[in-house]
């Protein structure tokens, strides 16, 4: 996506809402900020996920995740449970 962001007078920015939920950022979440001679890069502060097997299956701990992304993997999952039991009567 590119678009065109206008910065306040206090230097604020703000990043477009598809952008925001693409990357899945919430508000107060940190994001890293790299400068350059002629151009700067966000990104999204997250931890390392590490990897371990639990009873023979990987498991990446990745710390805490936020209400919403887990509410929103749920409706996901769901509709597409739907979908599948709803499309194999049909």
């Amino acid at each position: 996506m590119n678009t065109t962001l206008n910065m306040d007078r206090a230097g604020r920015l703000v990043l477009p809402k598809p952008v925001r939920e693409q990357l899945q950022l919430e508000p107060g979440e940190p994001l890293e900020l790299e400068s350059f001679d002629d151009h700067i890069v966000l990104r999204p502060v997250r931890g390392n996920a590490t990897a371990y097997k639990k009873q023979g299956i990987w498991v990446f701990r990745t710390g805490p995740l936020k209400a919403s992304v887990v509410d929103e993997t749920i409706r996901k999952v769901r509709k597409e449970r739907e979908r599948q039991i709803l499309g194999t009567k049909r």
